[in-house]
């Protein structure tokens, strides 16, 4: 399959994010952006934590780090709304006080109250529904607003000051949605998006340096939707009759070694399930 004919991977604008924040020099400008009092923040301070998955052996696309004494975590810059990204949190808090205690070889059976990190978590919004809340709260959203034992709250960010690094990405995923439209899920929109940043200064530092790489990111030769109607052509050929699983779960097994993310393959099985019954 020819470079014109690659078609954009659906969850481009999550890949670009991880990759953008694997750099400390783009961490320290967005932990200025979250905390415009701390100029005095540099890359050695900078500590990466980003968690495997905790559900499958795949990393999350979400940025984990902490610095100046605290834990901050991106979940998942979301194209998608949900307030789900409040248990991602909470599952993400878990697994990385965890490894903090266990690197730290802290005894949490001490009588000695331990310091740990202060927890902030963020959710990069991109998509086009409007989002009015600024914080979610795992009691308000899931429990009525009932005071409970346990209480989540993750800060909504949609925009930001005009030219530091989160309003560039944002920017971005903008131009790449406007592309999209004009183009589909292209080469072209690819290089129009690229191209339309750099001349508006946004992200042109890491979109230069780091051009090919983005291409690829950018690119499958699947996306999620062929992906699931494969499926399902190489279920009927193998003649998967009702309660017959293995054929299904080879399948999934297969394209999960592919790297397809598991939310695909369980809409896959779902659909597979579907047209069995």
């Amino acid at each position: 399959m020819t470079d014109n004919k690659k078609i954009l991977k659906r969850n481009v604008k999550d890949s670009v994010f991880t990759n953008l924040f694997q750099d400390t020099k783009y961490i320290v400008e967005l932990y200025k952006a979250l905390h415009p009092e701390a100029d005095y923040v540099t890359e050695d301070m900078i500590e990466i934590v980003t968690l495997k998955n905790i559900l499958t052996d795949s990393l999350y696309n979400d940025l984990g780090f902490m610095m100046d004494k605290r834990l901050i975590v991106l979940v998942e810059a979301q194209s998608t709304w949900t307030v789900n990204i409040i248990l991602r949190g909470l599952m993400y808090l878990v697994q990385t006080y965890q490894d903090y205690i266990e690197k730290e070889e802290l005894n949490i059976y001490s009588s000695k109250k331990l310091e740990i990190p202060k927890p902030e978590l963020y959710v990069i919004y991109t998509g086009e529904k409007k989002v009015e809340e600024k914080e979610i709260s795992l009691s308000e959203e899931y429990f009525g607003g009932d005071e409970t034992a346990l209480d989540v709250r993750v800060k909504v960010i949609t925009e930001s000051r005009e030219g530091d690094i989160i309003n560039q990405y944002v920017m971005f995923t903008h131009i790449l949605n406007e592309q999209v439209k004009a183009n589909g899920r292209t080469k072209k929109a690819i290089d129009e998006t690229i191209k339309i940043c750099k001349d508006r200064n946004i992200l042109k530092e890491y979109l230069s340096n780091h051009e090919s790489e983005v291409h690829d990111i950018m690119f499958s030769l699947y996306d999620d939707e062929q992906i699931q109607k494969a499926m399902m052509r190489d279920a009927r050929k193998e003649g998967v009759k009702e309660g017959e699983m293995r054929g299904i779960d080879a399948m999934i097994a297969n394209l999960r070694n592919m790297g397809v993310s598991e939310e695909v393959l369980r809409n896959a099985a779902n659909m597979s399930q579907s047209q069995r019954s």
